[in-house]
């Protein structure tokens, strides 16, 4: 008979399984709006093609997430149960976005002490009284605040078209384009990235998530067809 230790007993993630790629998020002017395509992977295979890494968390938040499914479904619950503790104050007040945020900052720094972290990177949007909030968490609790963010690879190829395109009073029709614009480099560049996303909208009315679509894409731009004409400087 074998008796397992106390140690045996305790067991941790040493590397996440089914991993979702970039999430990005940007202010427009009645409030968020965020992207993310619904690959998920399997290593380095496509494994699943309808993996949702948007979700709703209580009346004036959203949360995107890249990096594990499962860990990200455990985030999940963990808000299920605190917007419901909250909401059993039954007082008139629901937690806002900067709350949520904040909330999420103490439990990836948390798991991480831990040396048990939840393998995410996660974005926190939305508006409340008026007020627009986004927000970044990694997987260790470094957050931070911005007009725009974006985890994984739209983290180098993303940011730098927003910190060039972004501008404070983009309308609902400009902010969707700059999203697909940075939706469709990254499909070109992040081998993880699948061409079905999916675009929420958040304002003080509430949150709405689109239906999945394609972007219209283009295949023949010579890099492409031969990656030895990129290699040597020539085009």
């Amino acid at each position: 008979m074998t008796i397992m230790s106390p140690e045996a007993s305790s067991q941790r993630t040493l590397y996440p399984y089914v991993t979702g790629t970039s999430v990005v998020a940007i202010k427009y002017k009645d409030g968020i709006l965020m992207a993310a395509d619904m690959g998920g992977s399997y290593g380095s295979t496509l494994r699943y093609k309808s993996v949702e890494r948007m979700k709703a968390v209580g009346k004036h938040s959203v949360l995107g997430a890249s990096g594990e499914i499962s860990d990200f479904q455990e985030i999940l619950r963990y808000l299920d149960e605190l917007i419901l503790h909250d909401n059993m104050w039954d007082d008139g007040n629901s937690l806002g976005p900067k709350e949520v945020h904040n909330y999420l900052t103490r439990l990836m720094y948390n798991r991480r002490n831990k040396f048990n972290p939840l393998w995410n990177s996660l974005v926190l949007g939305g508006v409340k009284n008026g007020q627009k909030y986004l927000g970044s968490v990694s997987m260790i609790g470094v957050h931070f605040e911005d007009n725009h963010v974006a985890t994984g690879f739209g983290n180098h190829l993303a940011r730098p078209i927003l910190r060039d395109e972004w501008k404070e009073d983009l309308t609902f029709e400009e902010g969707v384009k700059l999203l697909e614009k940075c939706m469709r480099v990254l499909l070109y560049r992040d081998r993880s990235a699948v061409n079905k996303l999916q675009i929420a909208k958040l304002t003080e009315e509430g949150m709405t998530i689109s239906q999945p679509y394609s972007l219209k894409t283009f295949w023949g731009y010579g890099a492409f067809q031969n990656p030895t004409v990129g290699a040597e400087g020539s085009w």
